[in-house]
């Protein structure tokens, strides 16, 4: 079968990947479609180490195909979204409610492909990038068949990143003022995340200006290409910056922007031997600095809410996909994605 592997070195779409058969729960999938996010391209680039030769792809979404033993929640032909989270459902932080902190669920690849003979890790529990994948049951939510499988890749990442970012992590309310810094896949699901709350104002920031459109259709209203406008509207601070880029600058900027008690939420991921600065002085009028690991989501619930909104017209996930790409043009969509051209491309299987 087809997939996009990465040896170390060099990145290839091949087409002799081999998958063994679901054991017991676990979920085989016939992925329809994948999204491209930045992370993949953090894995290509060194930023994310991870080990090779691994099946890129983590933001999904396909016909499950077969089940394995235990496994009741889904059936052969339900439509799926996959979640990375590849929690365990029985510690304490999952009991509590707190999936993403689960640590089976954190830097324990396994090794479901081959290729050759030889064994290929998987990304993020995931492996998107691949005609079919072997995902834990917990991983595989059934969502609705009217919903297109294209969009619903989506929800997976990039959705449950932003939007949980907002409602879970800094549960923006009813008035709040939201920054975002930072608009593609993520900023975008922040950006209508913080719409959804119910925010009153959210200040896109993006240094290309063609950015401005999408910002505003996702729930923007207003749009600048640099913070150093943000205290024109919001001369006081906000109550919540959402930096989305993963730069140290940045990162500092969004501190130096919050009002009293605001609190900025780190989404972008810089190399993980990065260090910022800031001010201490400037944290002591109760002000927080927060990260926040996969939208603080706990995917079986959110990703069957976030499917309803969608439905109701209210969760916008269309007009995420900018481009759909044949998975033979991984290197135009990788390419696309590197130099900001799309929002979210989509690889089809």
């Amino acid at each position: 079968m087809r997939g996009v592997v990465f040896d170390g070195k060099r990145t290839e779409v091949v087409d002799d990947l081999e998958i063994r058969d679901p054991g017991p729960g676990e979920v085989l999938v016939a992925v329809a479609a994948a999204g491209l996010c930045h992370s993949d391209l953090s894995v290509i680039d060194g930023t994310i180490p991870f080990p090779a030769p691994v099946v890129l792809g983590h933001e999904g979404a396909g016909v499950v195909e077969a089940v394995g033993a235990g496994v009741a929640h889904v059936a052969p032909g339900d439509h799926v979204s996959l979640s990375t989270l590849a929690n365990c459902g029985a510690c304490a932080q999952c009991d509590r409610g707190r999936p993403t902190m689960c640590r089976k669920a954190i830097g324990r690849p396994g090794q479901p492909f081959a290729r050759r003979g030889k064994p290929y890790y998987q990304f993020a529990s995931n492996s998107a990038f691949a005609e079919r994948t072997l995902v834990k049951a917990v991983q595989a939510v059934k969502i609705p068949a009217d919903i297109p499988l294209t969009s619903a890749a989506l929800i997976g990442c990039g959705v449950l990143t932003g939007v949980g970012a907002v409602l879970n992590r800094a549960k923006v309310d009813r008035g709040d003022t939201v920054v975002v810094i930072g608009t593609g896949g993520i900023g975008l699901n922040v950006i209508q995340g913080a719409r959804i709350a119910g925010a009153l104002t959210i200040v896109a920031v993006d240094a290309n200006p063609a950015k401005e459109a999408a910002a505003r259709r996702f729930g923007a209203t207003h749009f600048l290409t640099s913070a150093d406008g943000v205290r024109e509207i919001l001369p006081s601070g906000a109550d919540h910056v959402f930096e989305c880029v993963g730069r140290t600058e940045l990162i500092r900027t969004a501190i130096d922007l919050l009002d009293r008690h605001g609190q900025a939420i780190l989404l972008g991921v810089p190399a993980a031997t990065v260090e910022a600065s800031f001010l201490v002085s400037s944290l002591f009028l109760d002000k927080s600095i927060l990260g926040c690991r996969y939208g603080s989501s706990r995917p079986q619930r959110d990703i069957a809410l976030y499917a309803e909104l969608y439905r109701e017209g209210r969760l916008l996930l269309d007009e995420l996909v900018t481009t759909t790409y044949p998975v033979e043009d991984f290197a135009k969509a990788a390419d696309d994605a590197h130099h900001g051209r799309v929002a979210r491309g989509v690889l089809v299987f």
